[in-house]
């Protein structure tokens, strides 16, 4: 299929509601309907644990997404899968519009969790009120429940969306090390992209921050500290110092933050040490910081001419900047929003996503239109019951749109 770059036409600024009054209250009798049956499917779906570094338990979870699928919105067109040994599989599904649009779009979606297998154990997945708790309900489970049901709900009433590339993600908690060339090769096909990942208080995310994550190793040479206090280089005065220029090349106007977040050191207090090392968080909002931050690291030195410093690691996702394009979506969901009876806001976020990669060729992204809730990567998240209703719907409704 020819590749699509961006989204919406830039030049758009003029809103036809692609649904009448009456489509609206048909799609809102209809994902209430199912409300009943959404919190059932996520609940069965949060109590198979995912974790990321457990490729068993990632299988049997995939497994039954998509039997999920199958059932809910039926089968795909074209079912592609990348494998890397070690990591969940990544898993592309094809859904051609049943309304003949010519449109694409990506819909991501990661199955993965922070949560270590027995988790479940202590804290079960609940319902009480409008609270709907348990381990990856929030990040990002109850998205693809929305998503499915957006897509099956559409269909049933014949409403027009576009052609839908959904892919499954089993490693995105630990960077999206094994599926990026899938998620590039994808996204690149063409179209806007949606990121099922849960929403920062309701609102969608158009721009994140970049991450790298870097380690610095010092070698220095060992000597008994008392007896030659003035011979061998200590690592860890030296590690101590790069922790320090490292700290001052943050830019928090600029939205650049390193964080030395481990440092090891030294064998014994009486031993210059001959080994240390710092391991940095790096987050960055734009390329020039990002190449700035690089020239940071390119330049760091030993003070002691008898000592050496040695940097590996680097950018774990590129920023996801605000484009054109992503601005011209927000603004396009936005009405769509409005037509629907709410604001939709947008915001800015320090965490990436699988996002991050397709902006960063050029495409069109709204991020965080999966779940409304809080409390991601803590034993607390928890999504609103009523937030599934508003977002299935919307999802719906803004597909008519694109379509």
């Amino acid at each position: 299929m020819p590749a699509h770059r961006g989204g919406p036409d830039e030049s758009e600024t003029v809103s036809h509601d692609a649904l009448q009054p009456d489509q609206v209250t048909a799609l809102r009798r209809e994902v209430e309907a199912r409300l009943d049956a959404m919190v059932a499917d996520l609940t069965t779906y949060a109590s198979l644990e995912t974790p990321s570094d457990d490729v068993d338990l990632l299988e049997a979870g995939l497994r039954w997404i998509e039997t999920w699928l199958g059932e809910t919105v039926g089968p795909p067109a074209e079912r592609r899968v990348h494998v890397v040994e070690g990591y969940g599989d990544t898993v592309t599904l094809d859904y051609p519009s049943p309304s003949g649009s010519a449109e694409w779009v990506s819909a991501l979606c990661h199955y993965d969790t922070v949560w270590s297998e027995g988790t479940l154990a202590g804290w079960p997945v609940t319902v009480e009120g409008d609270r709907m708790t348990g381990p990856g309900v929030f990040d990002m489970k109850s998205g693809l429940i929305q998503l499915g049901n957006a897509l099956a709900i559409g269909d049933r009433l014949g409403l027009p969306r576009p052609n839908v590339r959904l892919l499954l993600n089993g490693d995105e908690e630990v960077g999206s090390i094994a599926s990026r060339e899938a998620i590039e090769r994808e996204v690149g096909r063409g179209g806007a992209v949606f990121v099922f990942e849960s929403a920062a208080d309701g609102a969608v995310k158009t721009a994140r921050k970049g991450v790298g994550i870097f380690e610095v190793e010092a070698f220095g040479v060992e000597v008994h500290a008392g007896l030659h206090p003035r011979s061998g280089a200590s690592a860890v005065d030296e590690i101590a110092r790069v922790v320090l220029a490292l700290h001052a090349a943050a830019d928090v106007e600029a939205g650049t933050s390193l964080n030395v977040g481990v440092l090891q050191g030294g064998t014994r207090t009486n031993v210059k040490a001959g080994y240390a090392r710092a391991m940095v968080d790096v987050r960055v909002t734009s390329s020039t910081e990002a190449e700035r931050i690089e020239r940071v690291f390119a330049g760091l030195a030993a003070h002691d001419p008898a000592a050496t410093l040695k940097v590996t690691g680097g950018w774990n996702r590129p920023p996801m900047e605000r484009s054109v394009a992503t601005g011209a979506l927000y603004e396009r969901a936005a009405r769509v929003a409005t037509s629907l009876g709410f604001e939709l806001r947008e915001v800015s976020v320090g965490g990436a996503s699988d996002g991050n990669f397709a902006a960063a060729l050029g495409l069109a992204v709204l991020d965080g239109v999966g779940g409304v809730g809080g409390g991601a990567h803590a034993r607390h998240e928890w999504i609103s019951v009523h937030g599934m209703v508003e977002r299935t719907e919307f999802v719906s409704a803004l597909f008519a749109d694109l379509a």
